[in-house]
């Protein structure tokens, strides 16, 4: 795929609020948001690269995990190496064997399923888990697991079956995730089964501007597509700053920023 400048952009909106939301500023309390944001473009991104590759005949699913090694590993190795010697000199033994607990589930890529059972996202003690980011790690490997293989089959059954599959997956998401977060709010929000649907949110924008170029069509004009990315955008900002920790998350309205992402990134990605 060719560099996209505006997709880095929409790594920075969905990082800089994350940040601010654990470094405890009250304006940002619905910071958390930006991992969705992630998702989006994570979906997206994948998406485009199986779709460019299956239909080049290049596509390999050895090929497909060891890329993705290499561009997760060495980052993921370092801040580990990096956390390793200030938790050995400042934890306590309980809390260092906490942390050697998610330190392997982190290797294995699970630590979703380890900080799901361990403690909640927004427990004071959550500050105390220096690898907790990592869950959102552990959910999109989990979901590449099957994705690529889900794609293949419909594909080489008809490839006009891959919308609807998606559709009918992202709304089971959705639907489970708003059903579980009114019975254990904890543990849906770092299930991958409640955020399948916002990877394939991404992916509905790859499979849409796949089949826009094909046509070798353009839909809407720019004024339109600029107010709509104007929309997506404050679609994405505004949770940052109304939602909190009582709102049941994941659920639905984890659609708002997540759409506000299909917009905005539709939107920019036809203008440019």
């Amino acid at each position: 795929m060719l560099y996209r400048k505006e997709i880095d952009g929409l790594r920075a909106i969905a990082v800089l609020p994350v940040i601010f939301f654990h470094a405890g500023f009250d304006w940002f309390s619905g910071g958390y948001v930006g991992v969705d944001v992630f998702f989006v473009i994570s979906g997206y991104l994948i998406t485009s690269i199986i779709f460019s590759e299956i239909k080049t005949g290049q596509f390999s699913i050895i090929a497909f995990y060891e890329r993705r090694c290499r561009r997760i590993l060495p980052a993921l190795f370092f801040v580990i190496l990096v956390c390793l010697p200030f938790a050995w000199l400042w934890m306590l033994p309980n809390t260092l064997l906490d942390f050697s607990k998610s330190l392997i589930s982190v290797m294995l890529y699970v630590s979703n399923l380890y900080f799901r059972n361990d403690t909640g996202y927004f427990a004071n003690v959550a500050e105390e888990k220096p690898l907790l980011h990592t869950w959102s790690l552990s959910v999109e490997e989990q979901y590449y697991l099957f994705f690529p293989l889900l794609t293949i089959f419909f594909w080489r059954i008809d490839k006009k079956w891959l919308p609807s599959v998606f559709i009918l997956i992202a709304m089971t998401s959705f639907i489970f995730a708003e059903l579980q977060s009114a019975v254990d709010p904890q543990k849906i929000f770092f299930d991958t089964r409640g955020r399948a649907g916002e990877l394939l949110i991404g992916s509905f924008i790859a499979i849409y501007l796949n089949s826009q170029k094909e046509a070798k069509h353009i839909p809407f004009s720019s004024g339109i597509n600029q107010a709509g990315s104007a929309i997506g955008f404050a679609l994405i900002v505004l949770p940052v700053f109304l939602f909190n920790k009582t709102i049941p998350y994941p659920g639905f309205y984890t659609l708002i920023p997540t759409l506000g992402v299909c917009r905005t990134g539709f939107s920019i990605m036809i203008l440019i």
